[in-house]
This record gives structure tokens, C-alpha cells and sequence, in this order.
């Protein structure tokens, strides 16, 4: 017990790991996964639209495109983009890793983003999509003013879910090789525990690591038990009837505002 204290728990190693994972680490870390996810949402959304076209030549590339990037490893992504397109980053972006990093983490977070848009969409009643062409509607303007905001509100939790995972598989950009201004929370953990033979900084790692996901996860299941309460007509939200109306009526105020947009 002595010996796994010692090698995990070891107060001053963790204690002296925090003032680099908080402020180099954390920082790295959050940059990281926030633009990845930016990248995987604007991505994700396009593949979608495609995934749902019912049109041959843009179905396929993106069922092909997520099915791929869903199935490879995140760490095989990774090396692919950072080895195979270095020559590239370092033209463009010089010795900072970070830019291919982030597209490769972009198109494996895109491939989940839109399985999640995807379903969203679908989710949506195949009558609202036909009462906005009968109103004069063409078939992407029903999508963006109609269907698409309606799916997007119903996928806020899974997408928040996403952004975790995201955190976590930032931890693989090490392969890269970083600057020691570059270093995320995983590779100072790592770096540290190297030269100190004690695993007591990675375990510091987790716990910041923690920090993220834990309020995170928290603040997802706020958000969801409040979407259940005000759709539930127990807890005083509208019935399916009600909502069905509502969105009739929001069909229609937005095919409106789509004719006007299309005379203009």
C-alpha cells in the first residue's frame, strides 16, 4: 500500500505539477479542443445535410467519410495527418504542430457531429418538411429556417457530450512532438512522470482533467432534465398537440419569411 502511495499519490510531486498543468497545460488543452470542436460542428453539419440530401452524389462521399473516420483510431488520425501533411504544416503554419492537430482531431470529431446532426434532423417530423415545400418552400430553405434549428436544439446534450470526448483525445497530440509552451495537460503529466519516475504527475493530470468534464457532465444533465421538464406536460410543459401546433405554426411563419426572403 506504502509502495502504490508513494508511486501515485505523492503529495509533493502533485502539488508541483499543478502550477505547469494549470497554466500551460489547461490552456493548451482547452485551445486544443475548442477549435476542434468548432471545426467538428461547421463539418459535421455539412456532411449531415448531406447524409440526409436523399441525393446519390452527396449521400455517398459523406456516409463513406463518416463511416471512415468513426471506425480509425484517434491516435492513427493523428500521425496520418501530422507525418503525412507535415511537409505542408510547416510551410504554412512553421514548427507549431497545433493547426494539424486540430484538423485532425476536426475530422474525427466531425464524423461523430454529424451522426449526432444527422439524427437530430430526422428527429423532426417528415410532415414539417412537407407543409414548407406545399407553402412554397424550396428544400434548403425549409432545412435552414424549419428543420435544422428544431433538430439542433433536440442534440445540445450529445453534442456537449462530444466536446468530452474531444478533452480526452486531445491528449493523443503528443505523438506530434511539442514545444515546451505547446505541451497539453496529458504531455507535461507524462513529461514529468519521465523524469521524476513517479506516476504522481500524470495522476495530477487526471484530476485537471477532471476539472473539464466533471461540471461539464454535470451541467449537461442540468440541461437535459430541463428540456424533459418543460416538454413533459406533468412538469407544466406544452403537450404534443400543443407542440404540434406550435411548430405548424412556426412552419409556416418561416416558409413565410423564406417567400419573402426569395422575392427580395
Amino acid at each position: 500500500m506504502n509502495a502504490f502511495l508513494q508511486n501515485f499519490l505523492d503529495w509533493q510531486l502533485l502539488t508541483g505539477s499543478l502550477p505547469a498543468l494549470l497554466e500551460t497545460g489547461l490552456v493548451n488543452t482547452l485551445v486544443l479542443s475548442l477549435f476542434s470542436t468548432l471545426l467538428g460542428i461547421i463539418a459535421g453539419m455539412v456532411l449531415a445535410l448531406m447524409a440526409v440530401s436523399h441525393m446519390r452524389w452527396l449521400e455517398v462521399p459523406a456516409r463513406v467519410f463518416v463511416e471512415v473516420f468513426r471506425g480509425l483510431p484517434a491516435a492513427l488520425v493523428i500521425l496520418l495527418v501530422g507525418q503525412g501533411l507535415a511537409p505542408v504544416g510547416l510551410a504554412v503554419f512553421g514548427p507549431n504542430p497545433y493547426p494539424l492537430a486540430i484538423v485532425a482531431l476536426g475530422l474525427i470529431s466531425s464524423a461523430y457531429i454529424a451522426e449526432i446532426f444527422r439524427s437530430g434532423i430526422q428527429s423532426v417530423g417528415k410532415g414539417q418538411l412537407s407543409a414548407c415545400q406545399a407553402l412554397g418552400m424550396t428544400y434548403w430553405t425549409a432545412m435552414r429556417h424549419v428543420i435544422v434549428p428544431q433538430g439542433v436544439r433536440r442534440i445540445l446534450p450529445a453534442l456537449a457530450n462530444q466536446f468530452i470526448s474531444i478533452v480526452k483525445d486531445s491528449s493523443l497530440v503528443y505523438f506530434l512532438g511539442l514545444l515546451t509552451s505547446q505541451r497539453d495537460l496529458f504531455t507535461i503529466g507524462q513529461n514529468t512522470s519521465v523524469n521524476t519516475a513517479n506516476l504522481s504527475p500524470l495522476v495530477a493530470a487526471g484530476f485537471v482533467y477532471l476539472l473539464i468534464t466533471v461540471p461539464l457532465t454535470h451541467a449537461i444533465n442540468h440541461i437535459d432534465r430541463w428540456t424533459n421538464r418543460h416538454s413533459n406536460p406533468r412538469y407544466g410543459g406544452a403537450s404534443t398537440a400543443t407542440t404540434r401546433k406550435q411548430l405548424k405554426r412556426q412552419a409556416a411563419a418561416a416558409a413565410r419569411a423564406g417567400m419573402a426572403e426569395q422575392h427580395n
